[in-house]
């Protein structure tokens, strides 16, 4: 498929212009590649893991020492 092809079926499943589609700049991709990014960033991922923030936050007030087992 060309560019062009691509382009004419986008602008008609979407009922936009031709123009507007080009404008846009859409592309084929390869559906093998799943780590493609055009514009990657280094920046680490915007998540926060709260179980795991709530784990280092949990610090005891006193220290529990050692388990005593009565009998």
């Amino acid at each position: 498929m060309t560019q062009m092809q691509l382009e004419q079926l986008v602008a008609e499943a979407t009922g936009e212009d031709v123009r507007a589609i080009r404008q846009r700049g859409f592309s084929a991709a390869d559906p093998l590649e799943v780590n493609f990014d055009p514009e990657p960033d280094n920046l680490p991922p915007r998540m926060i893991d709260w179980d795991e923030l709530e784990l280092e936050r949990n610090l005891a007030v006193v220290s529990q020492g050692r388990a005593r087992h009565f009998v």
